[in-house]
């Protein structure tokens, strides 16, 4: 007999019935094939079961795992500090500290995928430059909630992985930022405001914004442990300057503008976006509720899952007042607005790829330039 202990193992108990012996074969006489195929089947079957018997990865307190790790207000549900991909892989299906970050970023991605794609197959993307801006735009909204959820997958393989992972999350945030500027000069600046040199400076300076944003942002993490409150100040600084240089004409048009090409339907989609986004700053420079609470936010409820529903909804606001603009406006702009070219596009994004990557290298290859007993000591 075989009895399963509580891993699933198959053990013997040592004990045989006296009529189970009746139908072994003599020495030399081969089992007939039936028999073959019902232990063939029964191998297969136990090697599938071991194959399925994958164990979700342990979690672990917040005293159990290296500073670097520790989030303010979150006491359990932390995964091993050296976990494999395959563990971060299998934590998508497991109620961690970070299930749910991942997930709300990563089912918007591919609903912006979705209307990305749609939008490409509806229009005639060769013959059509004035729908070009929009679909840059389009494709930077697919990159960044891909990057964060992959960020907050693969964070927790080591101490350096989890600082590079947040590197390249920051550098898709600032690409989906240069996006959101070449759709806003082409669409939604205001009519005073085309073809003046401050249109014509518009994306230059976002482009310059996203490269000092995405090395500031990266070196903020070399202050994490030492200077939380420099750190915390630094990344704030180093996503609200771009969101502010991006949304000048939005704020000008929406607060000192009236008239034609101000308030049209999008105008409220664009008010809209604005609130949300300013919601999603207070939730992630705030980190409440968890931090009134600690240990009640730890797996539903904190402030980075509720910072990523923000910033998502306001995604969403954006895209809606950007394609408005863009069906509203396309007779006038057409004929008053120097639209970009495909040079001037390609040339900004490649720019802020560029730099960007540059500075993910740079950083990437101090973190193993830095002893780790001197990048994660904690000041006194």
């Amino acid at each position: 007999m075989v009895r399963i202990n509580e891993m699933g193992q198959g053990t013997s108990t040592g004990l045989v019935q006296s009529g189970e012996a009746s139908w072994a074969p003599a020495a030399g006489q081969r089992h007939p094939g039936p028999c073959q195929n019902f232990e063939q089947v029964t191998e297969s079957s136990c090697h599938s079961l071991k194959m399925l018997s994958l164990k979700l990865p342990r979690l672990f307190r917040i005293d159990q795992v290296p500073q670097v790790f520790h989030e303010q207000g979150i006491l359990f549900g932390y995964r091993h500090p050296q976990s494999s991909a395959t563990a971060c892989v299998l934590s998508l299906f497991q109620m961690t500290n970070e299930t749910l970050n991942i997930w709300t970023h990563l089912l918007p991605f591919w609903f912006f995928t979705w209307r990305f794609v749609t939008a490409l197959y509806v229009t005639d993307i060769w013959n059509d430059s004035y729908s070009w801006p929009l679909f840059v735009y389009m494709g930077t909204s697919c990159v960044y909630p891909l990057a964060s959820s992959c960020a907050h997958t693969f964070n927790s393989m080591s101490e350096n992985a989890r600082h590079i992972c947040y590197f390249l999350d920051y550098g898709a945030v600032n690409l989906f930022s240069l996006g959101s500027a070449i759709a806003y000069s082409a669409y939604s600046i205001p009519n005073v405001m085309v073809n003046t040199t401050f249109h014509d400076y518009y994306v230059p300076l976002a482009v310059l914004n996203t490269i000092i944003s995405t090395g500031l942002s990266c070196y903020s993490r070399f202050l994490e442990i030492q200077k939380p409150g420099l750190c915390k100040m630094l990344r704030v600084l180093a996503f609200a300057y771009p969101y502010t240089w991006d949304s000048l004409p939005i704020f000008y048009r929406l607060f000192l503008l009236s008239g034609d090409g101000a308030q049209n339907e999008a105008a409220l989609y664009h008010q809209k976006h604005t609130a949300m986004t300013l919601l999603a700053s207070f939730f992630y420079s705030a980190h409440l509720p968890e931090r009134l609470a600690p240990g009640r936010f730890d797996y539903i409820g904190h402030s980075h899952q509720l910072f990523h529903v923000c910033v998502i909804l306001a995604t969403h606001l954006q895209m809606e007042a950007i394609v408005l603009d863009k069906t509203l406006r396309r007779e006038w702009l057409l004929a008053n607005s120097r639209p970009l070219s495909f040079p001037q596009i390609a040339g900004a994004v490649l720019l802020c790829l560029i730099f960007s990557l540059s500075n993910i290298i740079y950083f990437s290859a101090a973190l193993y330039r830095i002893p780790e007993p001197e990048l994660h000591k904690k000041e006194t």
